[in-house]
């Protein structure tokens, strides 16, 4: 295998990938470098460790949420019925064109109790997740429901993804998806 130079950024978005299908415990920096074209110990020059290499990945996939999906909750030109539904289909572009489900929930399953660095961004995650939600429903639902539904949303919203990967069927996120458009008039 040739061996070729790469970006710090590729290295995530393969890695991203290989964690999302095989998980974090079965994925070994070996495997990433190969993905990469790289020797395993290029990986190295880039993150110390297979554990800031996942945080990292976390990370980016937490800082494309926040701008490309979570801050349509901020958009004041649009009722909170339009962001709701533009929300919903942000997040669905996402998952349906993202093969492995989603990977904090994968992380959040799987190690976030064994590795506290990651649980911590793990929990950034779908905090702002609730919150942009929360953001959308509050002037229809008010603070308390639009609190409870925003938490409800992001856990069917995860059972959903789950389902979806488990049965090889996006219809249970379709119908989740649904559900969520329909909570405002």
């Amino acid at each position: 295998m040739p061996v070729i130079k790469t970006d710090k950024e590729s290295i995530i978005q393969k890695s991203i990938h290989l964690f999302k299908v095989h998980g974090y415990s079965s994925t070994t920096m070996a495997a990433i470098g190969e993905a990469c074209g790289l020797i395993k110990g290029s990986i190295y020059h880039h993150f110390k460790s297979k554990e800031e290499l996942a945080l990292e990945c976390l990370k980016y996939i937490h800082e494309y949420f926040k701008e490309e999906i979570f801050s349509i909750a901020h958009r004041k030109r649009l009722s909170s019925k339009e962001k709701l539904v533009l929300f919903t289909k942000k997040i669905e572009e996402y998952f349906l064109h993202s093969e492995g489900g989603c990977l904090l929930g994968n992380f959040a399953l799987e190690i976030s109790n064994n590795i506290p660095l990651l649980k911590k961004e793990i929990v950034a995650y779908f905090n702002s997740w609730e919150e942009s939600i929360y953001e959308i429903l509050k002037s229809d639902m008010g603070e308390r429901k639009a609190k409870e539904k925003a938490v409800q949303i992001v856990a069917a919203t995860q059972g959903s993804i789950m389902l979806m990967r488990l049965y090889g069927s996006s219809e249970p996120f379709k119908i989740q998806n649904r559900a969520i458009i329909d909570l405002l008039p």
